[in-house]
């Protein structure tokens, strides 16, 4: 991955992983990937309504890296396409692993 690649992942101080994403709902397919301009882009088929596409993150993301629905947390942009997830759980390197 690119070194550009890599600042979207950050690790906090308790452990966990904090990585900036782009959510495109009503997407035809649910996906993790590529990146787009430094942030993941994650693709879900829900509906920004009533926090559907936010949830439909949350199921996607854990399912892929194998981690429990509580472990992923939308932590800054609930109302926004450009948003921060709060990964408990993972290494950097499993992240990576993921979207490329």
């Amino acid at each position: 991955m690119s070194a550009s690649g890599r600042t979207c992942f950050k690790r906090g101080g308790d452990g966990a992983i904090t990585v900036d994403i782009l959510v495109q709902p009503r997407a035809s397919r649910a996906q993790i990937g590529p990146l787009h301009d430094g942030r993941v882009k994650i693709a879900v088929t829900s509906p920004p309504v009533d926090g559907e596409a936010n949830a439909a993150v949350i199921e996607l993301v854990a399912d892929a890296l194998g981690v429990s629905k509580s472990a992923v947390q939308v932590v800054a942009g609930l109302s926004s396409r450009r948003k921060t997830l709060k990964i408990s759980g993972i290494t950097v390197t499993q992240l990576e692993e993921l979207v490329t």
